[in-house]
């Protein structure tokens, strides 16, 4: 029976579908959503964030004021170092002049290298599984 169409319908494929396959939600999902949806929780996560990295910047602008605020306070207490030279340049033109430079690029690293790592707290708090 070649002209059958019974035949026909034998030889095509057919799909079965066992079940809806539904994605899981994940408990880091639910955070992300709390992110997005400016829930309490997100709030308070990004207000975390927001602190840890004002307090960081606190933190280097007090060294940078102290490292390059008290050079003159120490020129001001101590008149022989305002006065010494080194290789003929006077050591309050090295310390500010040229020494500031570098000081200045350590601290923006370091910055930089702690403010990821705040950062990277702040995805690992969000991707971690909640209990």
């Amino acid at each position: 029976m070649i002209g059958d169409t019974a035949g026909m319908a034998e030889g095509r494929r057919t799909r079965v579908v066992l079940a809806d396959v539904q994605p899981r939600v994940h408990d880091h999902d639910r955070t992300r959503a709390e992110l997005a949806e400016q829930t309490q929780v997100g709030e308070a996560l990004v207000r975390g964030l927001v602190r840890a990295q004002l307090a960081l910047a606190l933190r280097l602008s007090l060294v940078v004021a102290i490292g390059l605020g008290g050079l003159p306070l120490l020129f001001a207490v101590a008149p022989e170092v305002s006065t010494a030279k080194v290789a003929g340049v006077d050591l309050p033109w090295l310390l500010l002049g040229v020494a500031a430079f570098p000081f200045l690029v350590v601290v923006g690293w370091a910055y930089v290298r702690l403010a990821e790592r705040n950062e990277q707290d702040f995805v690992a708090v969000v991707r971690r599984p909640e209990r």
